[in-house]
């Protein structure tokens, strides 16, 4: 292993990157400025601690005065006056001054969470805020490294010596935190004086401490790695801090696994150099593609927009003509009856020349004129006893309605077959209700809506994959990537696709996954907090669907009464709803952590026994499910019993032990290798209880597999129980608690 470590390290200097080359690797996210004094926080990425207050003040300045420069558009650092960082750190860490979104005096609680600018995910920095937080020294220092790099012709020059005389320093004082000359280091470090002894290096700006000192013990030294936090702590956090439960390494392996692995995967990237050449090559030519054909398509949609608006353009005009064609005619027509009733009147037009035609006293000559003139005189006659407009001055037939025509231009988009979306088996559960979630193609087009399909599937004795009924049932259009089955079928196997549809054109199906849907009803209940609850070991959540436990002082305080044997006590916590009849179901999730967790169902007398029943003046092989895993208690298990546990801890299932006359099946309990009895911890936990038969069954609640059952006595009233251990936690699932939580 050391002659590998060596070969890659020695790889790592022969390819060393040039400090200029780093640059975007030393810039804050908040400020996009080089780092000034990094913070680290706890999930790893580091912050300017400038940048940390202002993000706090922003989160919470309801909580504290709010004062004219909080206000101020622009970059955080212009919102907060810049005070020297030791001073700062000095106060905030002595109290003098509160972490921001708090203030001494208030009546509005310490809140001290931010989003995390890297991962975007919610950061609690705990009651004492950013002195909680280490330097990030290492940080500090490339950053020191790149500015001196990037200014190589700017000199640090010596803080002693005094202009114009100043000099060109040639040693930094980590010590005195100063730079010195030559003549002005010996003078200050004269030999034979404790500051002789002062550790120097070459000229920097960036002092930092000799050793890193826990930020909750300031005392103390870190010389341990927590690997659950990921963050160096002393060994006061290990013996009684907030890090008691966690499994923690000495600092020095941590250092040599940490730079062992980095090494390693930096040499690995260095080989693969060529590699990454050819992959930047072919991601250059996806780029040129991308360009190319996003403009090609540009242009194309162009092309097909620039033929609709002619064909919009040429169809108008013809509207148009029509229009104006119709009018003309018709205004025609109505001028001409003007002009034929203007004739009319006395002494105009027909009227005048009939009076004219009556002075002709030739009666040959006045009957032949006469004639034609009495039949248009007649006509006019009867014009005027119905009277009717020669055009109609309405242009209703030529109202446009183009409600159609808009709807089609607004759901106009992209042709092509929608991608199938793809059904999340993460977020997706199964119970009488299904809730299925899925999610559309990263690329995807908006769609019109998706559509859900399921059915039953039966299992075969002669197909070990079973066989199906053939009947798809769709759900109603969703309009989510969400929605909810209801009405299945307990005990039973079904199918699930979905697809999408854009302009009534339908994607592929998704793959098909399958559920299988619990042996009973969903019980619903939160966890009580009165019944025996332990409020020193056992932390319970607000919603009531999650409970921890903390193996504090209060636990070594009882373990020292104890001066010979084993000690071990199980703080139980029990479901706030019991059952009298009829089978239930409930599931939840054992955090792979944990350390002992006893779950499964206890009767109401028995509850009493165990809650009335000092746990520190009492053996642990009293009862016969104490807790203690040796195995022993199990042996003496009656036919039934008024509880059933499993236990579960350090990623493991423990199938219990049964004596031959118990009523026990599971896949491994039949055999007497106890290496069988040890399964993988599920990843969620499943418990029926059929009340009316007396039996209890475990479930691996992903795939439905009984783990273990057994019959239980059901005399009284039953209740969920969990006992825990040191460190551990459960967490019910939703659907379990959703009911009780809406009420």
């Amino acid at each position: 292993v050391s002659r590998e470590s060596h070969g890659s390290q020695s790889a790592f200097l022969h390819h060393q990157v040039p400090i200029k080359n780093i640059e975007r690797e030393l810039i804050c996210p908040i400020c996009k400025e080089l780092f000034t004094h990094p913070l680290i926080l706890p999930c790893q990425h580091s912050v300017c601690h400038k940048c940390v207050r202002e993000l706090l003040m922003l989160n919470h300045e309801d909580s504290f005065d709010a004062g004219s420069e909080c206000s101020l558009p622009g970059s955080p650092r212009s919102r907060v006056p810049s005070p020297s960082m030791e001073r700062l750190d000095r106060l905030v860490r002595s109290g003098s001054i509160s972490s921001p979104g708090w203030r001494r005096g208030s009546v509005t609680p310490r809140v001290t969470t931010i989003p995390c600018p890297g991962c975007q995910h919610d950061i609690d920095l705990g009651e004492r805020g950013i002195s909680m937080l280490f330097r990030n020294f290492t940080l500090e220092s490339i950053v020191e490294r790149y500015r001196q790099a990037a200014r190589a012709a700017v000199a640090i020059m010596c803080n002693i010596c005094k202009p114009p005389q100043q000099q060109e320093a040639t040693k930094s004082c980590m010590d005195c935190k100063a730079s010195y000359c030559n003549e002005c280091f010996k003078m200050h470090h004269p030999w034979g004086t404790p500051k002789a002894q002062h550790e120097y290096v070459g000229p920097t700006t960036n002092f930092r401490p000799k050793v890193l000192m826990c930020p909750e013990h300031e005392m103390e030294k870190v010389n341990m790695y927590c690997e659950v936090c990921r963050r160096p702590v002393c060994h006061l956090c290990k013996l009684g801090g907030s890090h008691a439960n966690h499994k923690v390494t000495s600092m020095s392996s941590a250092y040599k696994i940490l730079k062992e692995k980095l090494a390693k995967s930096i040499h690995y990237l260095i080989s693969k150099e060529d590699q990454v050449r050819t992959q930047i090559t072919e991601l250059d030519v996806l780029i040129n593609q991308t360009e190319e054909n996003g403009q090609l398509a540009e242009r194309r949609a162009n092309e097909h927009f620039e033929r609709l608006f002619e064909t919009l353009q040429e169809r108008k005009s013809e509207m148009l003509r029509s229009i104006e064609q119709s009018r003309n005619r018709r205004l025609d027509q109505l001028r001409s009856q003007v002009e034929e009733y203007q004739g009319m009147l006395e002494n105009s037009g027909l009227v005048g020349y009939a009076q004219e035609v009556l002075k002709e006293t030739d009666q040959s000559c006045f009957v032949q004129t006469a004639k034609q003139l009495h039949v248009r005189i007649q006509k006019a006659t009867e014009s005027l006893r119905t009277f009717h407009p020669a055009a109609n001055p309405c242009f209703d037939e030529f109202v446009l309605d183009t409600s159609r025509e808009e709807t089609l231009l607004k759901e106009m988009c992209f042709g092509g077959v929608p991608d199938p979306p793809l059904i999340d088996l993460s977020r997706s559960r199964v119970y009488n209700e299904a809730t299925i979630c899925w999610r559309l193609s990263d690329d995807h087009l908006p769609t019109d809506h998706q559509v859900l399909e399921y059915r039953r599937w039966f299992q075969s004795p002669s197909q070990e994959d079973g066989e199906d009924s053939g009947l798809w049932r769709a759900t109603d259009r969703v309009y989510g990537p969400s929605t909810v089955v209801c009405d299945l079928e307990p005990d039973s196997l079904y199918a699930f696709r979905v697809r999408s549809c854009r302009n009534s054109m339908y994607s592929p199906y998704s793959p098909e996954v399958k559920f299988h849907t619990p042996p009973a009803p969903a019980f619903g209940f939160l966890f009580s907090d009165k019944c025996g609850f332990s409020t020193e070991r056992l932390v319970l959540n607000k919603r009531r669907d999650s409970v921890e436990s903390v193996a504090g002082m209060a636990f070594l305080l009882g373990a020292e009464r104890v001066q010979t044997g084993s000690y071990i006590g199980l703080d139980y916590i029990i479901g706030d709803a019991g059952i009298s009849q009829g089978r239930h179901y409930w599931a939840f999730t054992v955090e792979p952590h944990s350390y002992l967790v006893k779950v499964g169902v206890a009767s109401d007398s028995k509850l009493l026994e165990w809650f009335h029943n000092p746990r520190d003046t009492s053996s642990p092989r009293y009862d016969h499910d104490s807790g203690h895993d040796s195995g022993s208690e199990d042996t003496c298990y009656e036919l039934s019993q008024p509880f059933t546990l499993i236990t579960l801890g350090m990623g493991k299932l423990f199938i219990p032990k049964a004596s031959s006359s118990s009523s026990v099946s599971s896949a491994t309990a039949s055999s007497t290798d106890p290496s069988n009895r040890v399964l993988p911890m599920p990843q969620r936990v499943g418990v029926c209880l059929d009340y009316d038969a007396g039996r209890v069954y475990f479930y691996d609640a992903d795939t439905m597999r009984c783990l273990y059952e057994r019959q239980v006595d059901c005399s009284g009233t039953m209740y969920p129980a969990f006992g825990l251990m040191g460190s551990g936690k459960v967490q019910l699932e939703e659907f379990i608690t959703a009911k009780r939580l809406t009420f």
